[in-house]
């Protein structure tokens, strides 16, 4: 029983708690814990141990007990989400306890709604949702992985798909009220924990990253179907959908295929401000002698306008997507593209 279980609590600051741990665990094992922080982390830690006098086997003992706790509840969170790690504390701690340490713990990790949605397979998700009204199915894919949000879009009925496209582009603020009565319809064994302030989700990045994932078809239809309702959110989509150092995703004979279409000054233009990973896959499908005078035009040209750049590499990643849609070339992408040979 800890010394201090039947009394008050000391009142300790995070930084104090972390302290007294590292303090309790020795200079061997915390040197290995300062491996993993940032740099202000470790000074500010390091500057917290050494205004602390001392340490009190109370305070150790507190600090230890929390911790184990915290550490617990993550597995338990890591094995079976939310719910499941709250049932198993509740038969350790205590009701009460295990709400306190899956507060705090929730509170750091903000953990979101759906918890137990993302832990569902895809497939079984699709059957799960798919009967749903499509705002409700747009908020759900909204908090999902893209590669899990395009498996179920890619899966839902053509009619429906631009629609929930639309609601997730123009979705920006949920009350927590409407995701909590979402959450209760979806799973009512799970107790909400989302926080109060509204949560920001969807936007046109959310689209953005499913559509990168969906199979070509599905994205076609989509976009087809948003150019026609909403030009201008097509527009805005399909700017951000690929960009120039997507051309990582093509492979050699794709990426030679698309430099058949470039002007010269236009990839040295483009090449201008991109990584060196980006550089090398492109100068490696150029012959030793055109990438040299790539390289040459790009030292010659000396500084240059960011927008002269981002326009260059938009026209490449437009020869991209028209030989795509040509059928000449396959981008690598989720969601079941077929091989081509």
């Amino acid at each position: 029983m800890p010394n201090n279980a039947a009394g008050e609590e000391l009142n300790l600051k995070g930084l104090q708690k972390a302290a007294v741990l590292l303090i309790a665990l020795g200079p061997e094992r915390s040197s290995q814990i300062f491996k993993h922080l940032k740099e202000d982390e470790i000074e500010e830690l390091t500057l917290e141990i050494a205004n602390t006098r001392s340490v009190t086997p109370q305070m150790k003992e507190q600090v230890i007990n929390e911790f184990y706790e915290v550490c617990l509840a993550q597995q338990y969170i890591a094995e079976g989400g939310i719910g499941y790690a709250r049932d198993l504390l509740e038969k350790a701690l205590g009701a009460e306890k295990a709400m306190d340490v899956i507060g705090k713990l929730t509170a750091s990790l903000q953990v979101k709604p759906f918890e137990f949605v993302r832990k569902t397979d895809a497939s079984q998700l699709i059957n799960f949702i798919q009967d749903e009204h499509p705002q409700t199915i747009a908020l759900i894919l909204s908090y999902l992985s893209p590669g899990q949000a395009a498996m179920v879009m890619g899966a839902l009925p053509p009619d429906r798909q631009a629609d929930v496209a639309r609601r997730i582009a123009v979705m920006d603020r949920t009350s927590p009220d409407v995701i909590k009565e979402v959450e209760k319809v979806l799973e009512s064994k799970l107790a909400s924990l989302v926080n109060q302030d509204y949560t920001i989700i969807g936007g046109v990045d959310a689209v953005v990253e499913i559509l990168n994932t969906v199979d070509r078809t599905t994205e076609r239809h989509i976009m087809e179907t948003l150019e026609i309702e909403v030009p201008e959110l097509a527009e805005e989509i399909r700017k951000k959908m690929f960009v120039f150092e997507d051309v990582l995703l093509l492979d050699d004979r794709a990426i030679q295929r698309v430099l058949r279409d470039v002007d010269n000054s236009d990839l040295a233009l483009a090449l201008k401000n991109t990584n060196e990973e980006v550089q090398n896959a492109i100068f490696n499908n150029l012959s030793k002698r055109l990438a040299v005078m790539i390289k040459e035009d790009m030292d010659f040209m000396g500084p240059v306008r960011m927008k002269d750049v981002e326009e260059a590499q938009q026209k490449i990643v437009n020869v991209i997507r028209k030989l795509e849609d040509a059928g000449e070339i396959v981008i690598s992408r989720g969601g079941g593209d077929e091989i081509v040979v």
